[in-house]
């Protein structure tokens, strides 16, 4: 897409971690590929007291590291090209007076505007009520809104109301990065694409789907916002079920914004709620005590700083999720995210049915199971793999499995967009496609709302799994119980 849209982008919270480490990083690589209009501005809006420069020397420092690539290959020019589209207003947030210096920045030109409010949600309202109140032309703007998105559904709501009484939904651009990815926009390809899958991707032939996403970090540093917040609300409410979505929905008719939302808020509506007993047996939440990952040792959750002694809250989750529709009706969904796991790693894996009669002698003597998965990795590196088996060389007909392997770094030599840069490119041009929908992230509060009660009124304690393991052992009875097994423990 060419870069001919004029803009102003207005990024809230400039001197923040997610500025430096992702949004000024992705743009700079937006901009390093020309796909920013030469006329783009970036003003920089922060409550610290810094002079341009200073700022500016603060962005070389924080930001520049994170570059995607080495950016030590870096022409130094271009660099400062980019720095001389930043401009920093130190601002008060809570100042309605100070606005008014923002509204005079943003009235010397005329392009698209967009208010990035990478800061706390309590801010979201009294940015946007003095956004309005300062006279600065909105009609046409656009805000984006970084998770979390409120503690529960009623806080959500109270969050989407107080920023929908200035800004419209269609202006209201929510962020969830994992949307961004390249594999994710794979799988849409591969679906709609592709009459091979298409046919196959139902209940009648799918077995099981499972979703994970594993981190090996800690909570580093961020212990009193984890700890009020938790693996559920950080992780399985928006990214773990918008990549559900993003498997389980029915083709749209278009690829246009609101077609893509639309089959997903369906898929969300059509989760079947948990049980009193589903609570039990169908969902997991675990605690990291101490151990060891990658060879160091690690302490424990509870001894992280900022966490509250005897902390409850859960840094694994585990889930058998059903989807009450006819594509999918009977076929388990098994989310699962953490904490100070083995590996980082993010990947979708889609268990097909095996064969209804075995003639060939089957791997492992297991006639009853199945070979057959597509296995769609987001991180660390993107691929896709199909899983088969093909006959083994020499005599007889043994079989053994396989995999086609696309790896996206050797099948496509231009270079991959970043989640952010995709996203925040989209925001600028006003695509929405990617975006999460107001009821779609309702919906997904009002799956997970019960469970989070149950917890916080359970007596049972989350389980405990040693740091550097794949989570608690009922995880995997939880899996044994729906006759499927994790990828680690086949």
């Amino acid at each position: 897409m060419q870069p001919h849209i004029p803009f102003t982008f207005t990024l809230f919270g400039a001197t923040g971690d997610l500025s430096m480490r992702k949004i000024l990083p992705a743009l700079f690589v937006a901009h390093r590929e020309g796909k920013l209009h030469q006329d783009g501005r970036i003003i920089c809006v922060a409550k610290q007291d810094f002079s341009q420069e200073d700022y500016l020397a603060w962005v070389s420092k924080s930001a520049a590291p994170y570059v995607k690539g080495s950016f030590a290959g870096v022409d130094n020019a271009l660099w400062l090209s980019f720095l001389a589209r930043l401009t920093y207003l130190p601002l008060d947030l809570l100042d309605s007076a100070g606005y008014l210096s923002l509204a005079k920045t943003l009235a010397a030109g005329k392009a698209v505007s967009v208010f990035y409010l990478a800061t706390s949600p309590a801010l979201f309202e009294p940015i946007c009520a003095n956004l309005a109140a300062s006279k600065i032309d909105l009609s046409q703007a656009r805000v984006v809104l970084e998770k979390p998105l409120g503690h529960d559904l009623m806080s959500s709501r109270a969050i989407n109301d107080a920023v929908a009484r200035v800004f419209a939904e269609e202006q209201i651009y929510r962020i969830d990065h994992y949307l961004g990815k390249e594999a994710v926009q794979n799988l849409l390809a591969l679906r709609f694409a592709n009459s091979l899958f298409e046919p196959l991707w139902r209940r009648e032939s799918v077995a099981h789907v499972q979703l994970t996403i594993a981190e090996q970090l800690g909570v580093e540093g961020r212990g009193d916002f984890y700890d009020s917040t938790g693996a559920m609300r950080d992780m399985v409410q928006n990214h773990l079920l918008q990549l559900l979505c993003m498997v389980a929905m029915e083709p749209p008719t278009s690829m246009d914004a609101d077609a893509v939302r639309d089959e997903k808020l369906r898929v969300l509506r059509a989760l079947k709620p948990f049980s009193a007993e589903d609570m039990e047996l169908k969902a997991v939440r675990g605690q990291y005590v101490s151990g060891a990952v990658e060879g160091q040792s690690v302490a424990g959750y509870q001894q992280e700083p900022g966490v509250a002694t005897q902390s409850q809250t859960e840094t694994f989750v585990a889930l058998h999720a059903e989807i009450n529709n006819w594509r999918w009706a009977g076929v388990p969904f098994f989310l699962r995210t953490g904490k100070r796991l083995a590996q980082r790693t993010a990947e979708i894996i889609i268990t097909f049915r095996p064969i209804p009669h075995a003639i060939l002698p089957m791997p492992g003597g297991q006639p009853g199971t199945s070979s057959n998965r597509l296995v769609i990795r987001l991180q660390p590196d993107e691929s896709i793999q199909l899983h088969c088996l093909a006959k083994q060389p020499g005599d007889g007909m043994t079989v053994q499995p396989v995999a086609l392997d696309l790896a996206f770094d050797q099948a496509f030599k231009q270079r991959r967009a970043d989640a952010y840069e995709r996203l925040l490119l989209d925001a600028i041009r006003g695509n929405l496609s990617l975006f999460v929908r107001r009821d779609e992230q309702e919906a997904a509060w009002r799956w997970v709302e019960p469970l989070l009660r149950h917890w916080e009124t359970s007596a049972s304690a989350p389980k405990p799994y040693m740091a550097g393991s794949w989570g608690p052992t009922s995880s995997f009875a939880m899996m044994e119980r729906a006759s499927a097994q994790w990828p680690e423990d086949r």
